[in-house]
């Protein structure tokens, strides 16, 4: 009996946050702000990719920053001049669409025209949560070993973008690098995988050009 409660009540919590993403979207497309909700383990790079994107794109960001103490990632993108809004997960090891819809009313909405959501440093509790994002990008980072991928399966068949960031250090910790992007390759057969190196530049122009690509096919 409590495991066909268990179900029950997970499956009207996924429904209920469905119906709060649904409704996230609807405000980002009156206002014409494409979303992306940026996932990764801690230590990947994502807070390192949107410092990059802030830096070196045109446009107007703003961003959402959660974390189980937000305040360090919301701090350091704050002094790149852009709206940031950090939110506090406490204990959960993800953001819903709730916590987002609370953000939104925290944002200057008129100013914005591309937001970025950085999910909670996690690979599995964010997968089944949709915040109301038009896309997702999943980032991994080749120094938490070539097998990660395989590890997490869900959330990279859920993805709508795939990053292996820290190439460079691919050799020193014996990861490989190709292996990971075959291993997405197979878990999500039309997922772009881009192969990066924030700190040397390596592979970022191509996310741009792929973040583009999807901003502009709405």
């Amino acid at each position: 009996m409590h495991k066909v409660a268990d179900i029950e009540v997970q499956h009207n919590i996924m429904e209920a946050n469905k119906k709060l993403a649904n409704k996230n979207k609807e405000i980002f497309e009156k206002n014409d702000i494409f979303t992306i909700d940026i996932v990764g383990a801690i230590g990947s790079g994502k807070t390192s990719l949107i410092e990059k994107i802030i830096d070196e794109t045109d446009y107007k960001i703003g961003v959402i920053a959660g974390d189980i103490i937000s305040k360090f990632d919301a701090g350091r993108i704050e002094n790149h001049g852009v709206p940031v809004v950090g939110l506090n997960t406490g204990k959960e090891c993800h953001l819903d669409a709730h916590l987002v819809e609370h953000a939104i009313g925290d944002l200057p909405l008129s100013d914005i025209n591309l937001l970025i959501i950085e999910n909670v440093g996690n690979l599995i509790c964010p997968v089944d949560f949709e915040l109301g994002s038009h896309i997702r990008i999943v980032v991994v980072s080749a120094t938490e070993g070539d097998d990660t991928i395989e590890k997490h399966p869900m959330i990279f068949e859920n993805s709508d973008l795939v990053i292996i960031n820290k190439v460079d250090l691919a050799d020193a910790v014996g990861a490989d690098a190709d292996k990971m992007v075959n291993d997405a390759k197979k878990l999500n057969p039309d997922v772009n995988v881009i192969k990066t190196s924030l700190k040397t530049d390596e592979g970022f122009q191509t996310v741009l050009n792929s973040i583009n690509k999807f901003k502009n096919n709405l």
